[in-house]
């Protein structure tokens, strides 16, 4: 599936409640969230900021606001997944400095 398609997937998606972050009438960058109310866990689905307003503090202050969103929607808990390549080092990054904490899990593969 291409990043445009997921991206689209996800911000048309019933369950997923999105904002985004505008710069000059121009979308930089937005958040999409799910709520699991029966575990009381908000999940960050998916977040992304333009390549070109990057390291500016707008991924920052999508994830804070969507925080106190589920705060406010009753969620005592809240969730974010990421890849532990290079490449996602800075949303790890961004993600621990707002507050979340790695939880180690194992997950296993097998080739069929």
């Amino acid at each position: 599936m291409s990043q445009q398609k997921a991206v689209e997937d996800v911000c048309s998606a019933e369950d997923t409640h999105v904002w985004v972050a505008i710069d000059a009438d121009s979308t930089v960058g937005f958040v999409a969230v799910k709520l699991h109310s029966e575990d009381k866990m908000g999940e960050i689905y998916m977040v992304a900021v333009d390549p070109d307003f990057q390291a500016r503090g707008i991924g920052s202050a999508l994830i804070k606001f969507a925080l106190e969103w589920m705060k406010n929607a009753g969620m005592s808990i809240a969730m974010v997944e990421t890849g532990g390549d290079p490449g996602h080092a800075p949303a790890r990054h961004t993600y621990e400095k707002v507050g979340f904490r790695l939880f180690p899990v194992a997950r296993y593969f097998k080739k069929l």
